[in-house]
């Protein structure tokens, strides 16, 4: 009897080491593992990273993997970087410049061709940098009230030595020159820029005010067709409909500091390079691309939007 317990005992515990080694092989379901690789991996053919301190273009070269128009210049001053969605409109207003200048410093044989990572001119190219010499494209194919046409002279120069200026009802000086730019904008805000003397541009209710984030000027009421002025005396450089979110958009530059936008008009009453005095009925007030009828109106100081409530008259 004792040596049949002896043996039971044995048998007892080689199944349990038996059972012990089976589970020790059997199969596991392995944990599941995010690969963060992706983040850290360098694309074939993708530019080397700058020196520390240095911007880094997110997109160097295009799908055909040549490198895109500019790219020499990114991160410099008074170049920009084309971003998803910009226009050469939008590009213009957000830098205070007109778009027919930007097509002209850079030589754009189509202005609505343009890549995102593309890096353009923003400022005048200094005396002596040659002008385009290839007929342009107008710019922005949606159709409105007034849309710019096709841009032959304001942004190609003549077979000449003197470029040929976009044109404008204010006497043009006629100085000799190898190739000059439009008109020459200085970097730092001009002696005098400030003093423009703005007038309100409709007199309705007012709406909505400025807001960094959610608006970029004021939105003022009325009805179809109330009258929309010109805040102050200037020169349109944009009349069309190609700017989305804005409708039938009227931008007046009135000097090398300052822009105005009029948004969402019923009708445009004015072209580009049109001289305009401050009061003067440019546009009647719509809902073009709103949800109803009221003038959207900025000012913009080197491009970007600022405060009109600061610049405007008490009312």
């Amino acid at each position: 009897m004792q040596g049949l317990g002896r043996r039971a005992s044995i048998v007892s515990a080689w199944l349990a080491v038996l059972l012990v080694f089976s589970g020790c092989t059997s199969p596991r379901t392995p944990a599941p593992v995010e690969d963060r690789g992706g983040a850290s991996r360098t694309p074939a053919g993708s530019a080397t990273p700058a020196t520390p301190g240095m911007p880094v273009p997110p997109i160097t070269v295009d799908a055909n993997g040549k490198p895109l128009p500019g790219i020499e210049n990114y991160g410099k001053p008074g170049y920009y970087a084309v971003r998803p969605g910009d226009t050469i409109m939008r590009i213009g207003l957000e830098t205070g410049q007109n778009w027919r200048d930007i097509v002209k410093w850079n030589n754009l044989e189509n202005a609505n061709l343009i890549e995102v990572g593309q890096v353009l001119r923003v400022i005048p190219p200094v005396s002596g940098t040659p002008a385009a010499t290839t007929p342009v494209v107008a710019a922005g194919s949606t159709t409105g009230t007034s849309t710019p046409g096709v841009a032959t002279t304001g942004a190609a120069a003549a077979g000449t030595a003197v470029a040929v200026a976009p044109p404008s009802s204010s006497p043009a000086t006629t100085t000799p020159s190898t190739a000059a730019p439009t008109k020459p904008t200085p970097p730092a805000t001009a002696s005098g820029d400030d003093d423009v003397g703005w007038i309100w541009p409709a007199q309705g209710q007012l709406l909505a005010g400025f807001d960094e984030v959610k608006n970029k000027g004021l939105d003022i009421g009325g009805r179809a067709g109330d009258p929309v002025l010109a805040a102050a005396d200037g020169r349109v450089v944009y009349a069309g409909a190609g700017l989305r979110g804005y409708g039938n958009l009227i931008i007046l530059k009135h000097n090398n500091t300052y822009l105005t936008a009029y948004a969402h008009n019923q009708a445009l009453l004015v072209k580009e390079d049109q001289s305009v005095q401050k009061g003067q009925k440019i546009a009647e007030m719509g809902n073009s691309d709103a949800d109803r009828v009221k003038l959207h109106f900025e000012i913009r100081r080197q491009g970007k939007p600022v405060d009109p409530a600061r610049y405007l008259p008490s009312r």
